[in-house]
């Protein structure tokens, strides 16, 4: 997940700041594979949690 998070920073200020369109797909993919991520983990956490 810090890995994604990185690569998404460094396509976030490609995109923002020299308007590289192509970064901001990679940008949107790396942010909806986190979010996938993200929901995976909070899955886990609270099947342990009530278990």
């Amino acid at each position: 997940l810090k890995t994604l998070i990185i690569s998404a920073e460094t396509d976030a200020r490609k995109f923002y700041e020299r308007g590289n369109n192509t970064a901001g797909v990679r940008l949107r993919k790396s942010l909806l594979l986190s979010k996938t991520i993200a929901q995976d983990i909070r899955k886990d956490v609270s099947t342990k949690k009530n278990a």
